[in-house]
């Protein structure tokens, strides 16, 4: 066969070395409008016309990408990347998965040496940390000590993998987040491989994978199934994407960061919608943005809604290269590549984009996001006014202003130790005053003592702040900024409130490297900003418990505590359970706001603290000027540090290089094991599928509203005794103290299906309380999800979802589509899906419907109550299919048509087979007979 159809194989030299490429500029002289062409999208034929093999990859696949069109099409494309990027939260469960394709493989009398991963695999150890300890010199060490105390057999069966599997690497705990590494170390631009060249792409299984797009590599998050299958050599498949020419102008404004930037423009893209489509970034404010301030923006891709935030390859891209120690060969490499074949960002004003957004960058102001969502942008000048406005509308507080209560003229005004200006009657006590205050002001309060210390803790307080993600820990500017901001507080000597807990959890070691060299980690330590790990931490859901003190007065007195962090998701319940509301923000700004102790100040106006001599300090007394921080920068930056680093980073500490593995290559799963057991999925596979099935006389389990997340539908983070999944454990022998994090229990399908919908905020209005609850509707019962769901499998009832707008938004988790399935939900209705959540239900076998435009469940009526019939899937499946849709109740039947998002051929591959894997599995099952 004939690999190059359009005979445009070419040869480069660089360097001395001879390559060959598949020419785009060839293309151009065929007639073929590649220069129209958004770059995202040149990068996707590139990748086409490499891997083209007729079978997988067809001639078809390639022309309707030569024919992309702004309005792109309904076709689906192929893309096979170039090597795949995994975190130990999503990295455990796919290699349970390809273990246990391993087993059945085995079982079944053939090699399971054939389930090898056929390109390149990094994992990257970096989700398990927790925030146990903090505020002392002592947190980083004490909490990688216990992490591995916790996490022993988990790491122990990734380095049975690393052993076991071919093209798979591990980055052992404690040394980055992996897309800062991913980033700074792994992204090469251009790959060389088998003497061709061609661009670095890459998916990875986790939803910000898109950082890296900051450097010019096409990339993004999918669940661990489709990667696991890109792994064995699938390609990827989706429909064609339609692409937003994202326009920048002008300059950031000083006190503004790439921090408000990014939030911004997760703001704009929400409002105007880009789920699914692929966002590129052009105009002539991009030469005024890093590739770390690009890498901030792509690495939110998933808050936007897209699929990528694309910054094609230019001088930026190779002036950050050389910083961070890549060689001279690849960025020569990398720069003659992309010049020759036409993946040099020039020539932006020929490219025909689906639609143009223009955001001029000077009129970014200091921006945060939340209580629950990283798209709603708050800016800081009305922070405090919405806060008190949240406060009333989610949780009936009646908020009253100080300068609106009738004051006696006695009184007068002082600093109270919650840091607010109270009013004080002097024959009163003044801590007793300060409760009046508060009181007064419409908010929950209550007395904490710690020996001889005593403070107020009230609604608004800031329990957490946590300098933590790789979304901007990989950005000097911010990260220095910070520090200089300790500094200036310090040297006014003011400090963080002592109900606040504190983190820094840089995203490689890079970082403290610098902030050592400039001094700035005593500062930081001084505002008890301590280092407690190279990890995710609060961001993903490990901030660990909060003080006694102050999770009793949560518990006893409902108050409505806040956390602040420099992360990109703020989700209900993520942070952590007692934590109500989330806001996103620069690391700056958190370090403010631990200084300030609460969100209801006004940071622009009003002192953020008081000195000893009770002067007041205003934020701007204590804020950097960028020209500080550039020249702090100028100073500390250096190649060295990465090459320090990063040379080193495979090695792990003396721990990881003790833990002992088998070498075999069937894994040997142990039945009393409560992290790694084997998945059912595959375990007696038939040869052929099964024949579709309607769905008949199915029950809803839950009937949600929009925007309900991944985290609603898994949760990463704690869980208590009375869950379902801490009572199987209690059963197991597991202690309390030793239940680790959702997250952490991927590798073990009874810990997850128990946690599915388990989300403590999750609110089904099937049930009468908020969390994990529904009704057995037979009985009227009310019960967990999970024990609703035994009864209904002992009744062989096939179970759905009621869902709303954006269904599935969030994280790429995996475990959000297979505990779905196993707990017999057969399918999923809902107004919109996220993408990676829907692709994730089809690579389970859940089928994803959707209502018809304009329509809900509330406008057909139904309650959840029904009885539900879904007919069209026996026979006549296609892409996009109109199937019917009957619900009955006592009152009669609604029958109305939905439509199967099915949205290929291959995905109804998917769908017969029950899902993805079992679908590669059948695949290389009838290869070895």
């Amino acid at each position: 066969m004939e690999k190059d159809i359009f005979h445009i194989k070419k040869n480069i030299s660089v360097e001395g070395s001879d390559y060959t490429y598949y020419s785009l500029s060839e293309l151009q002289k065929q007639g073929y409008n590649i220069d129209k062409m958004p770059f995202s999208i040149r990068i996707l034929l590139e990748n086409a016309l490499r891997n083209y093999d007729n079978f997988a990859i067809t001639r078809e696949n390639i022309e309707t990408i030569l024919q992309w069109k702004p309005k792109a099409s309904d076709k689906d494309i192929p893309f096979k990347p170039a090597r795949v990027l995994m975190q130990d939260f999503t990295g455990v469960p796919a290699v349970v998965d390809i273990a246990a394709l391993r087993a059945e493989f085995a079982r079944k009398g053939h090699n399971p040496d054939a389930i090898n991963p056929l390109i390149p695999v990094d994992l990257v150890v970096d989700h398990s940390v927790q925030v146990d300890y903090f505020g002392t010199e002592q947190s980083y060490q004490k909490n990688i000590e216990r992490e591995y105390d916790r996490n022993k057999e988990r790491y122990q069966f990734l380095k049975w993998a690393q052993n076991s599997f071919d093209n798979f690497r591990v980055v052992p705990p404690g040394m980055g987040i992996c897309h800062q590494v991913n980033l700074e170390y792994f992204a090469k631009g251009v790959i060389t491989r088998n003497n061709e060249i061609f661009p670095d792409t890459l998916v990875g299984t986790d939803s910000h994978t898109p950082m890296v797009n900051g450097i010019g590599v096409v990339a993004w998050g999918v669940g661990g199934i489709e990667a696991e299958a890109a792994i064995l050599g699938q390609p990827i498949y989706f429909i064609m994407p339609e692409v937003i020419g994202l326009k920048l102008t002008g300059n950031l404004p000083l006190g503004s960061t790439a921090t408000d930037l990014v939030l911004t423009i997760a703001n704009l893209l929400r409002k105007f919608g880009v789920v699914g489509k692929f966002v590129e970034v052009f105009g002539p404010g991009l030469d005024n943005l890093s590739v770390p301030d690009r890498a901030t923006i792509g690495n939110m891709s998933p808050e936007f809604g897209c699929t990528v935030t694309y910054f094609p390859i230019d001088d930026k891209t190779l002036e950050y290269m050389k910083k961070t120690n890549r060689s001279n060969e690849q960025i020569t490499l990398v720069e003659k590549y992309c010049k020759t074949n036409m993946l040099w960002r020039e020539n932006e004003d020929k490219i025909n984009y689906t639609h143009v957004l223009e955001l001029d960058i000077s009129t970014v102001h200091p921006t945060v996001a939340g209580p629950s969502r990283p798209q709603d942008k708050i800016l800081l000048k009305d922070f405090k006014d919405q806060f008190i406005q949240l406060l009333h509308d989610s949780f009936n507080r009646e908020y009253i202003p100080q300068n609106e209560r009738e004051m006696d003229k006695s009184i007068t005004r002082f600093d109270g130790e919650g840091g607010d200006l109270l009013f004080l009657d002097k024959d009163k006590d003044k801590l007793t005053i300060e409760m009046e205050a508060r009181e007064a002001n419409g908010l929950k309060t209550v007395w904490i003592t710690r020996g001889p210390e005593k403070f107020m803790l009230s609604d608004g307080a800031v329990a957490i702040a946590a300098i933590t993600s790789c979304t901007n820990t990989s950005n000097p500017f911010v990260m220095i900024g910070a520090g200089l901001l300790a500094r200036k507080a310090r040297e006014r000597g003011i400090g963080v409130r002592p109900w606040v807990k504190t983190s820094l959890a840089p995203g490689s070691k890079v970082v403290s490297d610098y902030l050592e060299k400039a001094d700035l980690m005593k500062d930081l330590e001084a505002l008890d900003f301590h280092l407690v790990g190279y990890g995710c931490t609060s961001c993903i859901g490990n901030s660990g418990p909060l003080s006694p003190d102050i999770a009793k007065a949560i518990d006893d007195q409902g108050l409505v505590l806040t956390s602040v962090l420099s992360g990109n998701r703020n989700f209900e319940a993520r942070i952590h359970p007692q934590v109500k509301m989330n806001f996103l923000m620069s690391p700056m700004l958190v370090v403010a706001y631990a200084i300030a102790g609460r969100v209801d100040v006004d940071l622009i106006n009003e002192a953020i603290s008081y000195d000893s001599n009770q002067e007041p300090v205003y934020l701007k007394d204590i804020w950097p000027s960028d020209d500080e921080i550039n020249d702090v920068m100028r100073q500390v930056l250096s190649p060295d540090d990465f090459a320090k680093n990063y040379g080193k980073i495979f090695e792990g500490n003396s721990t990881w290089q003790n833990l002992q593995v088998p070498k075999d290559k069937l894994y040997r799963w142990n039945n009393e094991s409560t992290y790694i057991k084997e998945i059912p999925f595959f375990r007696d596979i038939s040869v052929e599928p099964e024949m579709l099935k309607d769905i008949k006389e199915a029950r809803v389990l839950l009937n949600l509203g929009d925007s309900v997340t991944t985290d609603h539908i898994s949760p990463a983070g704690a869980f208590s005794e009375d869950s379902a999944s801490g009572e199987y454990l209690l059963s197991r022998g597991v202690e309390k103290r030793d239940f680790n994090s959702y997250g952490s229990r991927r590798g073990n399908d009874e810990v997850m299906v128990r946690g599915t919908f388990a989300n403590v905020r999750i609110k089904n209005k099937l049930a009468t309380k908020e969390g994990g609850y529904t009704r057995y509707l037979p009985t009227n019962e009310e019960l967990t999800v999970y024990d609703a769901t035994v009864k209904y499998k002992a009744q062989q009832t096939p179970l759905m979802v009621l869902a709303g707008k954006e269904y599935g938004s969030g994280s790429s988790r995996d475990w959000a589509a297979k505990g779905t399935f196993l707990l017999g939900i057969k399918c999923v209705l809902a107004e919109s899906y996220e993408r990676i959540h829907r692709s994730n239900l089809v690579g389970m076998g859940v089928l994803p419907l959707q209502y018809k435009e304009g329509e809900t469940a509330q406008k057909l009526g139904l309650t959840g109550e029904e009885v539900y019939t879904i007919t069209g899937i026996e026979e006549g499946l296609k892409p996009l299919k109109e199937i019917q849709v009957t619900a009955k109740n006592e009152k009669g039947e609604r029958t109305f048509r939905v439509i199967a998002r099915l949205d290929s051929q291959i995905e109804i591959e998917y769908y017969r087979n029950g899902g993805i894997l079992q679908y590669v599995l059948r695949q290389f099952l009838k290869k070895a007979k």
